[in-house]
C-alpha cells in the first residue's frame, strides 16, 4: 500500500509525510475513522514511507529493499497485531498463527474491514479479538534490534478489540516506549479503547472522503459509468466500503427494504406479536448484517424526512424506496425524526457492544410503535 493508493484524505497524507521528513515522528499514534475512510490502509501507507530507504517524494519509492519486503508484508522490522480467535488447538492464540492468512487478506483486500477479515478466517459467530498473550509477543518482538531500519514498526488493527489485560500490557509500553519504537494503532470505534491508552497517543483522524474522490475510483477500478459512480458516492457519505457494498449487495439492500417495510407497516399497525416475529428474524441475520440493516434503516428515515421537503435533488433512493416512502414519507416529520434517529442510533451501539440482538431489536419496535403514533397525530 502506497499513499497514492489511498483514496482521498490528501491532508492527513500530508500531515504524516511532512512528519518523517521533518523527524518528528511521533512514538504512538491512533489512525481514528470508518474502515471505509482508509485508516488501515493509511497506516500501511505510512509504515512503508518510514521504512523505505529509496529516493522518496510524496511516497515511498517502491523499488528499494525496504519497499521490496514490505510489497510481499514481510519487513523484518515492522510487525502486525489483529483480532484472531482462539481455536481450540491453540491453547494460547497469537497473531502470528495467522500471519499467513493475515498477508494473503491484505493483498485481496486493499480496503480492510472487521466483517470482510471475520468473512476470510471463516470464524462462524464467534467474534475476533486480540488476546493478553499478544502483550507478551509484542515486548518479545520490541525487545529485539531492529533488523534492517532505524525504526521498529507495530502495527495493531481495530485496536478497541484488545482485551483489557492485553490493552493494560500496552499501556506500559505507551508510557516506557523503547527507543526508535512506532505504534500505529487503527480503530474504527476509538471510544472502546481505554482513555489512558488514548491519552497517550498522537489523534490521527479520518473524515468522509470527499465524493468526486470517491466517484473517480469507482470509475477507475469497478469500470463504472461517470454517472453512475457520481451517484453512488453521493449516497455513500464519503464511506469506500459503503459505496462498493451499494455495488454488490443488492440483493441485501432489496432484503432490508423488506424489513423496514415490514416494521413500520406492523408499528402502525401496533402489532407486536408480530413485531417480536419480526425481530428474531432481523437477530438472525447475524452481527455485521445487523449494523448494516441499522445504517439502512437510519438512511431511511432520513430519505422519508426529507421526501416531504418536495426537493428532489435531495433524496437519494431506488424506485422500489421512493414507490415506499412516496406513501410513508408523511409519517417521518419534525415530531419523530429526532427520536427515531436517537432509538436507531443506540441500538447500533448495543450491537457493536454484542448486546443480544433480539433484546434490542424488539425494543426498536416497540419504540417505534410510540413514535409513528407521533408522527401520525402530526399529519
Amino acid at each position: 500500500m502506497f499513499f497514492k493508493d489511498v483514496i482521498g484524505q490528501d491532508s492527513v497524507k500530508k500531515r504524516l509525510i511532512d512528519s518523517v521528513r521533518e523527524g518528528r515522528i511521533a512514538h504512538a499514534q491512533l489512525f481514528e475513522g470508518n474502515d471505509g475512510y482508509g485508516a488501515l490502509p493509511l497506516a500501511l501507507a505510512y509504515a512503508r514511507y518510514i521504512q523505505c530507504t529509496g529516493e522518496k517524494g510524496d511516497d515511498a519509492c517502491g523499488v528499494c529493499p525496504s519497499c521490496r519486503q514490505f510489497t510481499s508484508l514481510m519487513h523484518p522490522d515492522v510487525h502486525f497485531v489483529f483480532p484472531i480467535v482462539n481455536k481450540k488447538e491453540r491453547s494460547k492464540p497469537v497473531c502470528d498463527d495467522y500471519i499467513a492468512e493475515w498477508r494473503d487478506y491484505l493483498k485481496e483486500t486493499a480496503y480492510p474491514s472487521a466483517e470482510s477479515w471475520q468473512q476470510f478466517l471463516a470464524t462462524g459467530n464467534s467474534q475476533p479479538q486480540i488476546y493478553v498473550h499478544e502483550a507478551r509477543e509484542i515486548i518479545r518482538k520490541l525487545n529485539l534490534k531492529s533488523f534492517e531500519s532505524e525504526y521498529k514498526i507495530m502495527i495493531i488493527w481495530q485496536a478497541h478489540l484488545m482485551n483489557d489485560a492485553c490493552a493494560n500490557a500496552i499501556l506500559k509500553l505507551l508510557e516506557e516506549p523503547f527507543d526508535k519504537t512506532v505504534f500505529l494503532l487503527v480503530s474504527d470505534t476509538p471510544g472502546r479503547l481505554l482513555e489512558t491508552i488514548r491519552s497517550r497517543t498522537q489523534r490521527i483522524q479520518l473524515h468522509a472522503i470527499a465524493a468526486d474522490a470517491v466517484a473517480r475510483s469507482l470509475h477507475e477500478s469497478e469500470g463504472l459509468d461517470p454517472q453512475t459512480a457520481n451517484a453512488i458516492a453521493h449516497t455513500s457519505g464519503g464511506d469506500y466500503l459503503k459505496a462498493l457494498s451499494t455495488i454488490r449487495l443488492n440483493s441485501e439492500q432489496e432484503k432490508f427494504l423488506e424489513l423496514f417495510i415490514t416494521l413500520m407497516r406492523q408499528a402502525y399497525a401496533r402489532q407486536v406479536k408480530e413485531l417480536k416475529r419480526w425481530s428474531e428474524e432481523v437477530a438472525a441475520l447475524g452481527r455485521e448484517a445487523e449494523k448494516r440493516f441499522i445504517g439502512y434503516c437510519q438512511q431511511m428515515l432520513r430519505e422519508s424526512f426529507i421526501h416531504n421537503l418536495h426537493r428532489a435533488e435531495l433524496t437519494y433512493t431506488r424506485p422500489d424506496e421512493e414507490q415506499f416512502l412516496s406513501r410513508f414519507a408523511p409519517f417521518i416529520n419534525e415530531q419523530n425524526i429526532e427520536a427515531l434517529t436517537e432509538l436507531f442510533r443506540l441500538a447500533e451501539r448495543d450491537i457493536a457492544q454484542n448486546a443480544n440482538g433480539k433484546i434490542v431489536f424488539f425494543d426498536v419496535a416497540v419504540q417505534t410503535i410510540i413514535l409513528i403514533k407521533k408522527g401520525n397525530e402530526r399529519r
